[in-house]
């Protein structure tokens, strides 16, 4: 926080097509099935995005939960922490994917700082659903994307029919960078875990460092430099595997 006197200036910005929004922008919010939480809801369809995702940071030796919902899929991502779901063992990195209507209960040992998104799961016909997906990203394996070894790509879920969202995550080696500029339908969140960098959105190119969030999204020009001293890193999803609604 700056000093009281000073003026104030934001990197955030917000358009219909994407937002940049760093975390010392969102006041903390409550929610009842995450008592004693400090919540930050990055992303709502008020936002323009298909989705709602949050960072919650739950209290050492607290709990919470979002109960069963019909039709509603949740991925969650432990950026810190140590803690339990539902009796397995939580530490950074780890991450997990719920079939629609699975309950998400979390427990924290110490300070646990999860990013959560949750979305309307879309069927599709003939598709067997998909079982819960809980992991962590070490047993993940990385592969060179853009036929570098400076770039890391970790497809988290597995890229197949079942699933209508994926969650990646990109390693950039500092001057390092997508070496196209992207635009598609899928829209993304995403949280950068790491590092720094510069990110071109809607065609024009913004800073952004670590806690910041992005959403991007259809059809969102995008692209991606790393800059600064140690690799940028980033955790992102987007919706895959699914015809157009009309």
């Amino acid at each position: 926080m700056r000093p009281h006197q000073s003026l104030v200036h934001s990197r955030t910005r917000v358009t219909q097509q994407f937002a940049l929004l760093p975390l010392e922008g969102f006041p903390f919010s409550r929610l009842p099935g995450f008592p004693g939480a400090d919540v930050r809801i990055l992303a709502t369809p008020a936002l323009g995005a298909g989705f709602a995702e949050y960072l919650i940071d739950v209290p050492a030796g607290g709990a919470g939960q979002f109960d069963s919902a019909e039709g509603i899929e949740t991925f969650f991502y432990v950026n810190a922490g140590t803690g339990q779901f539902e009796g397995t063992p939580l530490t950074a990195g780890s991450f997990g994917l719920l079939p629609p209507g699975a309950p998400a209960a979390f427990t924290a040992d110490e300070k646990l700082s999860l990013l959560i998104m949750r979305k309307r799961f879309q069927p599709a016909a003939g598709i067997k659903p998909f079982e819960a997906i809980i992991n962590h990203e070490r047993r993940v394996p990385s592969a060179p994307w853009a036929e570098t070894y400076k770039i890391q790509l970790q497809m988290l879920i597995p890229d197949e029919l079942q699933y209508d969202l994926a969650v990646n995550i990109f390693a950039f080696t500092p001057g390092f960078g997508l070496p196209i500029v992207e635009t598609h339908v899928m829209e993304h969140g995403a949280l950068i875990l790491q590092g720094k960098g510069v990110y071109q959105l809607g065609g024009e190119w913004m800073e952004v460092e670590k806690d910041d969030f992005i959403w991007m999204g259809p059809f969102c020009p995008q692209s991606f430099y790393a800059t600064g001293e140690q690799p940028a890193k980033y955790i992102y999803t987007k919706d895959v595997n699914r015809e157009i609604v009309l």
